[in-house]
């Protein structure tokens, strides 16, 4: 399955290992008002966008399917919602307890 994963700067990450998807949490760290989120997407269109704020927002643009948000998600559990997503366990995800919109 393929998955990419965009950076702070906007910058496309092809099928970012784990070590990878660490760091691009890690970037997060640091307040950045112009490049608030890092996020990876499933070629099925699925995206996890995640903030420094916690907030994390799961949607699909392609089919205009959500978005849904968690807040104050751990960088660990959303590591695992990420994994869980480049492995295309994209119905897994929906049941999860997200809340309706984008979380603005």
């Amino acid at each position: 399955m393929s998955y990419f994963a965009y950076d702070r700067m906007g910058s496309t990450v092809p099928s970012p290992d784990v070590t990878q998807r660490r760091r691009l949490l890690d970037s997060l760290g640091r307040e950045d008002p112009e490049h608030p989120d890092v996020s990876l997407t499933h070629e099925s269109g699925w995206t996890i966008s995640v903030f420094s704020s916690g907030l994390i927002v799961f949607e699909n643009a392609e089919t205009g399917e959500g978005p849904w948000h968690m807040r104050s998600v751990p960088a660990a559990r959303t590591l695992e919602l990420w994994d869980a997503l480049a492995s295309g366990k994209h119905a897994e995800l929906a049941s999860l307890a997200w809340v309706d919109g984008c979380g603005t």
